[in-house]
């Protein structure tokens, strides 16, 4: 157990990283779901995006994304029937394991671990701009929209590499408190967003970053963000206003809770900031050692 609040981060993010039991679970349908739609669609490409792609997924809650670029000919003019094709496709190779539509992808919940749940992300290929693929993926009201998966993995890794590999693990930790507290924001806009603020960072110290990017999100109110790679148009953090509302009210909660956190560690109370954390990520942080 921890004895001081970086060792306590540290020892926090070896237990969000996928375990080698869920990593091999992630692997085992990627080659049937493939063969299903190259057989019945011809397929460009398929590669895996999204968190596990890119190093930051939590173990057992982030799925796997992959990216299913399939022939203009294959796809309708409607991204709704596009999904439902696709949806039938898979349905038909694996008809006990209840295929569905999940805007923009197509989800496969297979087996016990949440990193069995394979999403499809239907995709058509556009063009190429700075040296990466640009595809249109489905919007969510049966039109298209932009997106460039290699090029925000690229935006994430080069600012992680920026902070000698610090960035992901931040993520990961705001990602973690989205997960163990059921805030309804999209795990792409908190990549996004923290990417972007430790960008203008000279230094990460995670208790210190995590609050003042709590402290962010809450004093701009989950505002939308302009896609750092100039792609995706605008970024929104929510699936409804509905669900923003939620997710506002849960972020003041966190951001005062990672305040006192700080607070008291700058008192030299740590074992009370190791409470705060704690109440921050629903007891999953690491208890204080003294």
């Amino acid at each position: 157990m921890p004895r001081d609040i970086n060792q306590g981060f540290n020892d926090f993010h070896n237990k969000l990283k996928t375990s080698a039991v869920e990593t091999e679970a992630a692997k085992s349908h990627r080659s049937s779901i493939e063969a299903c739609l190259k057989n019945n669609f011809g397929l460009n490409r398929f590669t895996r995006i999204g968190s596990f792609g890119n190093g930051t997924n939590i173990n057992s809650y982030s799925d796997v994304d992959y990216l299913a670029c399939l022939p203009t000919s294959a796809l309708t003019e409607t991204s709704t029937a596009s999904l439902v094709k696709v949806k039938n496709a898979l349905d038909a190779r694996f008809p006990n394991t209840g295929v569905k539509v999940s805007t923009p992808a197509v989800v496969c919940p297979f087996g016990t671990y949440k990193s069995e749940d394979t999403e499809v992300v239907v995709a058509d290929y556009r063009r190429e701009e700075s040296g990466f693929k640009v595809y249109e993926i489905a919007d969510g009201n049966n039109s298209w929209m932009e997106v460039s998966p290699d090029a925000h993995n690229h935006y994430v890794s080069t600012v992680d590499k920026k902070h000698g590999g610090k960035v992901k693990p931040l993520i990961r930790f705001i990602k973690a408190w989205k997960y163990y507290r059921d805030v309804p924001i999209k795990s792409f806009y908190l990549e996004m967003r923290v990417a972007k603020y430790a960008d203008d960072e000279s230094s990460i110290v995670y208790d210190i970053d995590v609050k003042n990017i709590l402290a962010m999100l809450r004093d701009n109110e989950l505002a939308a963000m302009q896609d750092p790679m100039g792609v995706a148009g605008y970024v929104y953090p929510c699936k409804s206003d509905t669900l923003k509302q939620d997710a506002l009210s849960k972020l003041k909660t966190a951001a005062t809770r990672a305040e006192k956190a700080r607070e008291s560690e700058a008192n030299g109370d740590t074992k009370t900031a190791f409470d705060w954390w704690r109440l921050l990520y629903n007891d999953n942080f690491p208890t204080y050692y003294l």
